[in-house]
């Protein structure tokens, strides 16, 4: 978890750090040091006028342009005589491309991954289609409505062709969601609570709802209680110690408190019932992998497809994070749902899958370049505006005015870094 978080901010942040770097070089201007991480530094190397490093707190990167009033807050420069070097003594024009050149290597890397994702990997989905058997509803699904062996065939009004559409980004942030059900052949509505995605991603988040499957034996593995019982590939489990098993969330559910313990369960093998004793393991498994009666399907797209479905889910993952941001300020959600550097680390998750890596990195790469651009001081979004009134107005700020304007932006900024911090630590602890 946390070397995928390291390794990640790292990236991204790196290439945002370049893309200012590369930009200011470009127009000859003097980068004087280049840092993924901050201070203390753990070790750097000198080459022409910049020095580049790596720091030791691994959450964020930095530049220092010379002749920028920045966070760095280096008075002293600035109250010497502008050199033909510095960023202070170029076009504004010129200023204003060395600004947004984080965001845009941001934005490209963040397009890039989403492609590479699509062209490489595809999209592997549950079609709606297959859940035939309806749905298994967990307590959170219970508790707006929702009951085992529902079939949910529309959403918010209208059919749907993938399975996991049910808790897409589109339902959860929805303000006046629902869904249609089929409940033994009646249908219903179920209203969806406007904070169902706040109870999906709490510190104790539970299981909504999964397909109803029926079941056989696929792989019996070596030396297991269900080998020594004499459990073969096909075997259907119809009976366990007296109840009947028709779903594979039955028999879970049947055996989470039978660890260690003898089973009596009864088989279909070949159209005859067999009775067997299995013996589970340490964790309650009988020690066989199961084979559903459901079938995945899987996309693959042209590198021409993958362009046009990467750049829009890019851009999709800012406008769902803005409307999540929407349903904050609303007070649909509480503001224990917002997450620092501890929370995103949680979402990479303790095993390491490439796949799901580069996905969340495309999406913080895109949602670092947004949040960058807003318009408050020290963010790349607040030199923006300063120097799109210097472009329209012909004169630049005064450099009090910067400095007062740069101080409460870096207030602001470490505010919500302590904000953030501290939410973390909260989720974790209480």
């Amino acid at each position: 978890m946390i070397t995928q978080l390291i390794l990640g901010l790292s990236l991204i942040v790196g290439l945002h750090e370049l893309g200012h770097l590369l930009a200011a070089k470009w127009f000859g201007i003097r980068v004087e040091k280049f840092s993924i991480g901050f201070p203390p530094k753990i070790f750097g190397v000198k080459w022409g006028d910049t020095e580049y490093s790596f720091g030791l707190i691994p959450l964020g990167g930095f530049v220092k342009i010379a002749g920028m009033m920045d966070e760095s807050f280096d008075k002293e420069q600035l109250e010497q005589a502008p050199k033909s070097d510095e960023f202070r003594s170029k076009p504004a024009w010129q200023r204003l491309i060395v600004m947004i050149g984080g965001v845009t290597i941001n934005v490209i890397t963040g397009i890039m991954m989403f492609i590479g994702l699509s062209y490489f990997v595809g999209e592997s989905y549950l079609p709606n289609k297959q859940v035939k058997n309806g749905i298994v509803a967990h307590e959170s699904a219970q508790s707006i409505g929702l009951e085992t062996g529902d079939k949910i065939i529309k959403i918010n009004g209208k059919t749907f062709e993938k399975f996991d559409d049910v808790l897409s980004p589109e339902v959860l942030l929805a303000s006046k969601g629902y869904y249609t059900i089929d409940r033994n052949g009646k249908e219903m509505e179920i209203t969806i609570p406007t904070n169902l995605i706040e109870k999906l991603s709490s510190k104790n988040p539970q299981p909504f709802i999964e397909p109803q499957m029926t079941f056989s034996i696929d792989v019996v593995a070596p030396k297991s209680g269900a080998e020594k019982a004499g459990l073969q590939q096909n075997d259907e489990i119809i009976e366990a110690n007296g109840k009947k098993i028709e779903y594979f969330h039955q028999f879970q559910k049947l055996k989470e408190n039978l660890k260690e313990k003898e089973i009596n369960i009864k088989i279909k093998r070949k159209g005859k019932e067999i009775d067997l004793k299995v013996m589970t393991d340490k964790d309650g498994n009988l020690g066989f992998r199961p084979k559903f009666n459901i079938k995945y399907e899987q996309n693959y797209f042209t590198f021409t497809q993958s362009i046009g479905r990467g750049t829009e889910q890019a851009f999709g993952s800012v406008w769902y994070n803005i409307q999540g941001m929407g349903k904050l300020f609303r007070g649909e959600v509480s503001t224990r749902s917002v997450s620092g550097p501890i929370g995103i680390a949680q979402v990479f998750g303790t095993k390491w899958d490439w796949v799901r890596f580069w996905r969340i990195l495309g999406i913080l790469s895109m949602w670092l370049a947004f949040m960058n651009m807003l318009p408050i001081p020290i963010l790349d979004g607040g030199h923006v505006v300063f120097l799109g009134y210097e472009i329209i107005s012909g004169r630049k700020p005064s450099d009090k005015f910067m400095e007062i304007a740069l101080t409460i932006g870096f207030v602001l900024i470490m505010g919500l870094m302590v904000f953030v911090i501290a939410n973390d630590l909260f989720n974790i602890f209480f």
